[in-house]
């Protein structure tokens, strides 16, 4: 294995761990969510 190979094998590895993290921290956070639309304004508790 090329050491260019394992170079971009070791980038997407790196990429993929950030996105999961991303997105667990995401969906870990609890709070308040406005919104505001052609409805109105919508207050959703988490």
């Amino acid at each position: 294995m090329s050491r260019g190979m394992l170079y971009l094998i070791v980038g997407l590895l790196a990429a993929v761990v950030l996105v999961v993290g991303y997105l667990y921290y995401q969906e870990s956070q609890s709070g308040i969510d406005i919104e505001i639309g052609e409805q109105g304004v919508k207050i959703d508790g988490n």
